[in-house]
């Protein structure tokens, strides 16, 4: 080396300058729920698992089939970036079908699972300072991606002694010369609430006479309870202003394979599409196959699994309610309960529904949802899509962390 040589060093270590929009998210509180409940099985921990929003079931013979044949015959390449035409031609009618939409394959885009649908549509159509109508309680990724595309959430508070049910006249009272957009989620993750066909039909007639988008998250809507299942995209002279959000992760038990879509008008279609070419692009070849399995063939293993999940509710909710300190509204769809534990926070001590579920985890190897992270401060989330063993289970383990206070 030579005398006038000079050794290098290495900048000053320090943490990494993030952008401003990823501060306005959180992790989501399911998924860091789940990541919990995971290294302590890894552990060696029995646990029962209340917490992901996931099927019991194993998705049907035929889509798997549907799958494995595409695989075989190669069917494995980059597709067009909104899905081959006949798995959306499959989609538009299945929901033109069940619901009386009315809807063409280039107004429908096909997407790496539901969520990413409701991100593309708020992306391309909430812009800063927009605000978007949000009832409580509320999904967690909601709050989350309106912020990270600059709006401003306007919570519109529910009744849980009408069991969280939205109507037609609070939204209207909600709306504001900035209401951009209105975002429905019925039957409702996390409360199981059902918006009536009555109110839907008022509301989107109410967004498309004041020319605000209105978002229809559809994940649950084969999951209504106590009646047929209902869309509000049957009102077809409104479409102008409506995205329906879908997803067959919930109706034929296909959470893993990440198979969403949406409909709308074309501009806001394509405008997604255009979005999605420059983030994930097309989703599997062969889940795309899977899907036309799923929407055309034999919707009885749909009946089935909305059959057993209403033994499952009545189970849940039966015990819920017999135990002291808590109480439970009936969900008329989905597959959550939604209790209100402030009675037992009061008798226990315990200050929050946070601290409760992380007790309930690691004292009881029960594995649930605070209610915080959906916009409430008294409520626990159990998701009953698990086997009737574990429901029982579950409960027992619940009535012994209760009986210690």
């Amino acid at each position: 080396m030579s005398a006038t040589a000079t050794v290098s060093s290495a900048p000053p270590s320090a943490a990494p300058k993030f952008s401003e929009r990823i501060g306005r998210i959180e992790v989501s509180a399911t998924m860091a729920v789940t990541a919990a409940a995971a290294k302590l099985r890894a552990e060696g921990a029995k646990l029962v698992d209340f917490g992901a929003g996931e099927p019991h079931f194993a998705t049907p013979r035929h889509i798997k089939d549907a799958a494995i044949a595409a695989i075989e015959a190669n069917f494995s390449r980059y597709t067009v970036v909104s899905g081959i035409t006949e798995v959306r031609k499959a989609i538009v009618e299945r929901h033109a079908t069940d619901f009386g939409s009315s809807y063409s394959p280039e107004e429908a885009v096909f997407t790496t699972g539901g969520k990413l649908a409701l991100f593309n549509a708020i992306e391309v159509l909430v812009d800063h300072g927009d605000e978007v109508i949000l009832p409580v309680p509320y999904w967690v990724s909601y709050k989350d991606i309106i912020q990270y595309a600059g709006g401003k959430v306007v919570y519109l508070e529910t009744a849980e002694s009408e069991n969280f049910r939205v109507t037609a006249d609070a939204i209207e009272r909600a709306i504001t010369p900035r209401t951009k957009a209105i975002i429905l989620n019925s039957p409702s993750n996390p409360s199981g609430a059902v918006i009536s066909r009555a109110d839907l039909e008022r509301i989107v007639r109410l967004a498309h006479g004041r020319g605000i988008y209105l978002m229809l998250d559809e994940c649950y809507a084969y999951l209504i309870f106590n009646e047929a299942p209902f869309s509000g995209a049957s009102v077809t002279e409104a479409k102008e202003h409506l995205i329906v959000l879908g997803s067959l992760s919930k109706t034929y038990a296909m959470t893993g394979w990440r198979a969403g879509f949406a409909l709308g008008p074309k501009p806001i279609i394509s405008a997604m599409s255009k979005l999605q070419s420059q983030s994930t692009s097309s989703t599997a070849a062969m889940v795309q196959k899977a899907a036309i399995a799923a929407v055309t063939g034999s919707q009885e293993c749909v009946c089935e699994m909305r059959a057993d999940y209403i033994r499952l509710r009545d189970t849940i909710v039966d015990g819920l309610r017999s135990i002291p300190g808590i109480t439970c509204t009936m969900p008329e769809g989905a597959f959550y309960a939604y209790p209100n534990v402030s009675g037992l926070l009061k008798k226990s001590g315990i200050a929050t529904p946070a601290e409760l579920t992380t007790r309930l985890l690691h004292e009881a190897g029960l594995v649930v949802v605070p209610g915080e992270p959906f916009g409430t401060k008294e409520h626990i989330r159990l998701s009953y899509a698990v086997s009737h063993k574990d429901v029982e289970e579950g409960l027992a383990r619940l009535r012994g962390f209760v009986a210690k206070f």
